[in-house]
């Protein structure tokens, strides 16, 4: 082509005289230069390109190598069938067209049972929000359950789950289990008494849930908590169960003030035992010192009768003689009266001055 190019200028110019072929007769123009369009590589050069560009092209498009985030499994199926043995996170290749890797996340994801969806699901973070279970008490009123349930997908047997389950296996085992196990552990109760046994209803559904998730072929998942966050009674029922609470609490309060009136009447009958008691021991201390004092005085009297003899008493009744005999110096018309043994007091009275009276012992 570039040949054809160059002879067809060369005519010009021969043909031309050398003037431009473009037009403007004989001057002269600058000629334009030689372009070599010769693309001709070899056939050996131009196979290595093209198969070089096709294999590119072909890497592009069949993607050979997957890679496994963190937290993820890799299923890889091929021609269809899965492999019992999961990807672990990392680089891997396939053979495009026979194999394909299917990715599962193993992180951990949660299940809010709520009565007010306020927040639309996250499944893309691993939350997911569902109405409360409205489950029948032991005598068929309706009650609300509100929990929150943290599961995971089991990664060793993430395959085979996904096999027997499909992709939406939670819907399958997780969501159907959580309500078979609340009704069956609900009905048992009487509503009345579900908020007095909260936190026995909520090990019980716990257990309940991993007896069964368990007893599953190969253990599809692994139950991480459950939370039993709300228990919502019909209002008729709430309504009851205050007036049960406030008898109660009344009831309570009247035992209180027994208690206390109670508390009360033994303190008094404890300070009047004290005061009685107090009476009682200065009585009986006042009458043992009376006793002893007569005890005293009796053994005093004693001890002097014992010591007056006949002699004693002839001394004294000298000496009160004696007395007697100066009185009558002092006042010669005294009249005197003496008692026979002279044993008690001799009395005399002064004639002359009947306001003076003397008296000797």
């Amino acid at each position: 082509m570039a040949s054809d190019m160059n002879d067809y200028f060369n005519k010009k110019k021969g043909n031309g005289g050398g003037s431009n072929p473009f037009g403007g007769g004989d001057k002269k123009s600058p000629q334009p230069p030689k372009i070599d369009l010769n693309f001709n590589l070899g056939g050996g050069k131009a196979t290595v390109m093209y198969f070089i560009i096709g294999l590119i092209v072909l890497l592009f498009v069949a993607k050979p190598v997957t890679i496994i985030e963190e937290g993820e499994r890799g299923i890889l199926a091929t021609n269809g069938e899965y492999s019992q043995n999961v990807l672990l996170p990392g680089l891997h290749f396939i053979i495009p067209g026979i194999q394909k890797v299917y990715t599962v996340d193993t992180r951990v994801r949660i299940i809010n049972y709520a009565s007010r969806l306020e927040k639309a699901s996250l499944m893309g973070q691993g939350i997911e929000t569902k109405p409360a279970i409205t489950v029948l008490d032991k005598r068929g009123l309706p009650v609300s359950i509100e929990l929150t349930v943290q599961y995971r997908l089991n990664a060793q047997f993430a395959a085979q789950t996904i096999s027997n389950w499909g992709f939406s296996w939670e819907e399958k085992i997780i969501n159907p289990v959580v309500r078979d196990v609340v009704r069956n552990v609900v009905g048992n109760y009487e509503a009345e008494a579900l908020p007095m046994e909260r936190n026995a209803i909520a090990e019980k559904i716990e257990i309940g849930m991993r007896e069964s998730i368990a007893s599953l072929e190969n253990t599809p998942a692994e139950l991480q908590s459950v939370q039993l966050r709300e228990i919502v009674l019909p209002k008729k029922v709430k309504e009851q169960i205050e007036r049960v609470q406030l008898a109660k609490q009344q009831v309570q309060q009247a035992e209180q003030e027994v208690q206390r009136a109670k508390q009360d009447a033994l303190k008094r009958a404890a300070q009047a035992q004290g005061n009685a008691d107090a009476v009682r021991i200065a009585a009986e201390g006042k009458a043992q010192a009376i006793t002893i004092e007569a005890d005293a005085n009796a053994k005093a009297n004693l001890l002097i009768a014992k010591s007056l003899t006949p002699r004693l008493l002839q001394l004294e009744q000298l000496k009160v003689q004696a007395k007697f005999n100066e009185a009558l110096t002092v006042n010669k018309d005294a009249k005197i009266f003496l008692t026979p043994g002279g044993s008690t007091p001799n009395i005399w009275v002064d004639t002359k001055d009947t306001k003076k009276r003397t008296t000797a012992k």
